[in-house]
């Protein structure tokens, strides 16, 4: 359940950093660095793989 919820985080963190590259208006900048979010919740999907994996 939570390697679920961290693929879905990845997944909308994927989504968010093309927004972010495909904006029109160059100056609008965000407050979500999305690539770490990105980064971090495919590391937190791994880790929970692994662990319900050994159990």
């Amino acid at each position: 359940m939570a390697a679920g919820g961290a693929v879905f985080m990845a997944v909308l963190g994927g989504v968010g950093d093309w927004r972010r590259r495909s904006r029109k208006d160059l100056d609008k900048v965000g407050l979500v660095d999305w690539r770490s979010v990105q980064m971090y919740a495919l590391i937190a999907a791994a880790l929970c793989a692994i662990v319900a994996s050994h159990t």
